[in-house]
Order: C-alpha cells, then structure tokens, then sequence
C-alpha cells in the first residue's frame, strides 16, 4: 500500500517572518492529518530556520535541488552531503524550472539522482511536457526518455527509495491543470514503464502530480488509481490551502 506524500515546492519565495508564521501553521495543522506525509522544501538559506520547527514533527524537510558533485570548488553550489547535515531528507531533481533555467540535461539529472541516494537522500524526480509537445501527441515519448534516461544510468532498484513526480510544463504557474483524466493516462504510463524493468517497484513507487494543485482539485486528482499525491508549487505558500491539499491526499 502505497502512502500518499504531499510536498510543498516554495521555489524562491519566502523571508523569514513569513517562513516562521507558514511553518507554525503547517506543523500544527499536520499533526491532524493520519493517512498522508507531509514534505516541505524550502529555498536553501531556510533549511536550518525550518529544521527548528520540523524537528520531533511529523513534518519533513527537503531541498529543491543539488550539485552532483560532492564537493570542491563549485561556488555557489550546494552538495547532498551538505543536505544531509542540514536534516533534509529528501531532495528535487530535474524540476522543469531547472531544466529550462539553467539547463539541467537528462544526464545531469541522473547524476544528481545518484548524487542524492549516495547520502541518503530520496530524490523526487521531476518529469514533464511542454506545450508545444502535448500538442505534437510526444508526451509519453518525452516522459519515457527523461525517466529512462535515470532508470538507465542507476538502475531499476534505486526507485525503491525514490519518487517520481509527473508536472506538465504548460500547467505550471499558469492556473491551467491537466484533468485527472490526462494526469492519470501519464501515471500509468510511467507506472508501466518501470512495471517493464520491475513490477515490484512499480507497484511501491510513489508517483506524484504537480502542475497547479489547489485545494479545489486536488481530491479529484488524487483520487485516480495511479497519483500518490502532489509536488505543490504555489499553494503550499498557504498554510490553509497547503493543509487542505494534504487533507485531500489522506482520501
């Protein structure tokens, strides 16, 4: 049986006034949620500030992505090791906003991938469309190379400890979101995908849906047979719209 995680993706957003009133709220309010884990990933100068609240919580912490290398003269980068003493337990990968911002390949992702499960890290590993390829009917190809392209590099048995989460590009920050219909098609296929190299971890692996969740979809969404919850962008800046999204995924 899989549990549903639900995790807050607050990208480049926060101070720490509004860090400190967003996680009073969270931690108190996930201490009523029984069904669901509850994830938050704050930007890297608020891990240690978060650690504090999260620390004897049913709360996690993680980070929105890392270097793959461990260590050396990469200024500015932050390595998994560093992550790990700063009490995160898992990290993004491969999040669309990196792919297009800064350029991260299939191959970098991959390497971040094993980067994170070499320090104990569970990697979500982020995976998706554009617009211009749903419209050209090349979703599931593109879906199927960037998860192969991990799957490949590291091998089947490393999504035990892994999870995959599926955010269409052209639903992102757009307030447009695929229906669950077009979000559980992607599900199974990516559940297909690795049911091909094991039907054990395909049936453990936790698949999430990112692209727009709100309190308003979110039961919908996760009410298909294939979506174990939700990469949240915007919405976990609200504690209360953040809850109620976590609420939804303990069905």
């Amino acid at each position: 049986m899989r549990t549903p995680l639900v995790a807050g993706n607050w990208k480049m957003n926060g101070t720490q006034a509004s860090v400190a009133e967003l996680m009073q709220g969270i931690t108190q309010g996930a201490g009523n949620i029984d069904g669901a884990d509850v994830l938050v990933c704050p930007s890297f100068v608020f891990l240690s500030q978060v650690r504090t609240v999260t620390d004897g919580t049913s709360v996690a912490l993680g980070a929105q992505d890392l270097y793959a290398e461990e260590g050396g003269a990469f200024t500015g980068e932050i390595s998994g090791s560093m992550l790990a003493d700063a009490g995160c337990e898992y990290v993004i990968v491969g999040h669309s906003e990196r792919r297009a911002l800064t350029g991260d390949s299939d191959s970098l992702v991959a390497a971040k991938f094993s980067a994170a499960q070499k320090v104990g890290l569970t990697p979500i590993l982020c995976v998706g469309e554009s617009l211009e390829e749903r419209k050209s009917d090349t979703t599931l190809a593109v879906i199927g190379r960037q998860f192969s392209t991990v799957a490949d590099a590291v091998g089947i048995e490393a999504f035990r400890n892994a999870v995959v989460a599926y955010e269409p590009v052209w639903a992102i920050g757009t307030g447009e979101t695929a229906t669950p219909d077009q979000a559980q098609e992607v599900h199974s296929a990516l559940r297909g995908m690795a049911a091909k190299r094991s039907a054990k971890i395909a049936a453990d692996l936790r698949l999430l849906y990112g692209g727009s969740v709100k309190a308003a979809n979110a039961a919908d969404l996760f009410s298909m047979a294939d979506i174990d919850g939700g990469l949240i962008g915007g919405a976990s800046l609200d504690t209360n719209e953040f809850l109620s999204i976590c609420e939804a995924a303990t069905g």
